[in-house]
C-alpha cells in the first residue's frame, strides 16, 4: 500500500496534503514532497445519503477530513467515525480514474 503524499515548507517546517506552488502560511515556494502519515485524527466528518453515480451500489458513507500531523485530507471512512476518532489508511478507492484515502 502507498503511503500519502503531501508537501513540507522547507523555510517554516509545516506541511500541508494539497499540492501548491507557494506555501499558504509563509508564501515560500521552497517545498518538498515527504510520505505523510498512515494514522490520523477525524477533523470532521459527514455522511453522504445520496451518493453520486460512481457510489451508486451503496446506500450511504462517510467522508472525512482527517488530520495527518498538520497536513488535513479529505477521505472516504471504512464503517463509521466521529471527530476525534484515530484513524488508520487502508487503501484507496478508484473512482473515476481517480484515487481517494480510505480510512477506518
Amino acid at each position: 500500500m502507498r503511503r500519502p503524499l503531501g508537501q513540507e515548507c522547507l523555510e517554516c517546517g509545516h506541511a500541508t496534503a494539497a499540492p501548491k506552488a507557494a506555501y499558504a502560511r509563509c508564501g515560500s515556494r521552497d517545498l518538498e514532497t515527504v510520505e505523510l502519515p498512515t494514522t490520523g485524527t477525524v477533523y470532521t466528518v459527514t455522511t453522504i445519503t445520496v451518493p453520486p453515480r460512481q457510489f451508486s451500489g451503496e446506500d450511504s458513507y462517510q467522508v472525512a477530513i482527517v488530520e495527518l500531523n498538520e497536513a488535513r485530507v479529505m477521505a472516504h471512512i471504512d464503517g463509521e467515525a466521529e471527530i476525534g476518532d484515530e484513524v488508520r489508511l487502508r487503501g484507496t478507492i478508484e473512482a473515476d480514474d481517480a484515487p481517494a484515502p480510505l480510512f477506518g
